[in-house]
């Protein structure tokens, strides 16, 4: 089993630093099985709550920059102590989770881990009951600029019209904006999607 020392030398080369003794204590707290994934296009990081024999579960992504991982991490534990607290009687995002949420990010904000951007990002959306989870746009894009020096286009930066390629080599066309997603028409099979702003494409 590996030491409480060596999960925070762990834990550390994916966030910063000061945050990894936390996070360690937390994991060890909940007997939480915490699990560094490979990337996954459709999320960030996972909750699976306590079946049968089984704990709590929590994954994240490895290769998120720092800030993300610490972000999506103690998102994930909010869902733990929603769990905890109401079981499946609550919204995922609701209120409950909403203040765990912020209850989770106080000792990150008393270390000053964050940049100024980031933390006034994390704020701005704690304070935003219209916010639903992690996929407000300010605070992915706050998150964003600390990822590796990469030149990535993101949907919203191109024409409509545009004509653009997905890693998994899916061709489309940039159309309207519906609320807050691009309507993409998938020219393989003709079908239409709906595409987050900061989805990361190549245009053609």
């Amino acid at each position: 089993m590996i030491s409480p020392l060596e999960k925070k030398d762990v834990l550390a080369q994916y966030m910063p630093p000061l945050a990894a003794p936390i996070i360690a204590k937390w994991i060890d707290y909940f007997q939480c099985e915490f699990k560094i994934s490979k990337n996954r296009s459709t999320k960030l990081g996972d909750y699976r709550h306590p079946f049968k024999d089984k704990g709590h579960k929590i994954s994240v992504n490895n290769d998120l920059n720092q800030y993300s991982f610490l972000v999506t991490t103690v998102h994930e534990f909010a869902h733990l102590l929603t769990w905890n607290d109401h079981k499946n009687k609550v919204k995922p995002h609701g209120a409950e989770w909403k203040n765990n949420f912020k209850r989770m990010m106080k000792p990150f904000f008393d270390l000053d881990v964050f940049p100024p951007d980031v933390n006034q990002s994390i704020i701005a959306y704690l304070d935003n009951p219209a916010a639903s989870s992690c996929t407000d746009l300010r605070l992915a894009r706050a998150l964003k600029k600390y990822d590796k020096e990469e030149e990535t286009t993101h949907l919203e930066q191109l024409p409509p019209g545009t004509i653009f390629t997905l890693k998994d080599g899916r061709r489309f066309q940039k159309g309207e904006r519906i609320r807050k997603r691009y309507r993409c028409v998938c020219l393989d099979n003709n079908k239409v999607y709906l595409f987050n702003p900061l989805a990361e494409v190549h245009a053609e």
